[in-house]
């Protein structure tokens, strides 16, 4: 039963972490969106733009494992 309870946590905190990181992503566009889309921009292959949201990624997730 314990080990049901630890697979029902780390689910819920994949589900935060997905969700977090996809609210980081929406906030990014919008500032940026004057700039540059960054949807056009990742199909085009751009290294920058793929470095920039790795690291908004990795920030997210270092920001949970201390919270959580």
């Amino acid at each position: 039963m314990e080990s049901v309870v630890k697979v029902l946590e780390m689910i819920i905190y994949v589900g935060i972490g997905l969700l977090f990181c996809l609210i980081g992503y929406k906030l990014l566009e919008k500032m940026y969106k004057k700039y540059f889309n960054l949807s056009e921009e990742i199909d085009n292959h751009n290294k920058a733009i793929g470095v920039m949201i790795c690291g908004l990624f990795i920030a997210i997730g270092i920001i949970m494992t201390g919270v959580l």
